[in-house]
């Protein structure tokens, strides 16, 4: 079930394409690079994600790599609020906090540098997909361990079949927005 109306939900849906095989064998990948190539659907779906923070007090927008960062970023803006990279082990300078957690194909660890947010910053976390849950499960564990808030978990698309969001409402995140269920 889609969470925005159908004219913008058949606009995303013909704008993302099924990858079959990658990064690995009997994986579906949902590449939304055509979707980012068209200004309208690309602004919509920005627009979209923010819609339903706006009026909240968001301090700090956390984009999850790599397409988080593309989707989070022009988010922030729209919410007055600043951006958070939350990236793979090894790329970000300085001191850091991590989290490990397991992908629907493997595992992986997440950093954040530990002044990313200020002492109780109000968080909305972005990614483009939520599939097991596991990135942004770790997400939320480094903003709060960082000693700030989640105020929520917005994606462009939800792989429903997974379940992630069983991941999210372990860790204490009731209502994560997706934009659209696969």
């Amino acid at each position: 079930m889609s969470e925005v109306g159908e004219e913008l939900a058949d606009r995303l849906r013909a704008h993302i394409r099924d990858v079959p095989d990658f990064p690995r064998p009997g994986i579906d990948f949902k590449d939304i690079t055509p979707l980012l190539a068209d200004h309208a659907t690309f602004s919509a779906t920005v627009d979209a994600l923010a819609a339903p923070h706006r009026g909240s007090a968001i301090d700090v927008v956390a984009g999850i790599e790599a397409r988080g960062f593309v989707l989070g970023a022009p988010v922030a803006l729209i919410l007055g609020a600043g951006f958070a990279p939350v990236r793979k082990k090894g790329k970000l300078p300085g001191s850091t906090v991590e989290a490990s957690y397991d992908l629907e194909y493997g595992s992986a660890t997440l950093e954040v540098t530990s002044d990313a947010f200020a002492p109780a910053a109000r968080v909305l976390v972005i990614d483009d997909v939520l599939a097991t849950g596991g990135t942004a499960a770790a997400t939320v564990d480094l903003v709060r361990r960082c000693g700030a808030e989640v105020i929520g978990v917005s994606v462009l698309l939800e792989l429903g079949f997974l379940d992630g969001r069983a991941a999210l409402v372990a860790v204490g995140v009731e209502d994560p927005h997706a934009l659209l269920t696969f």
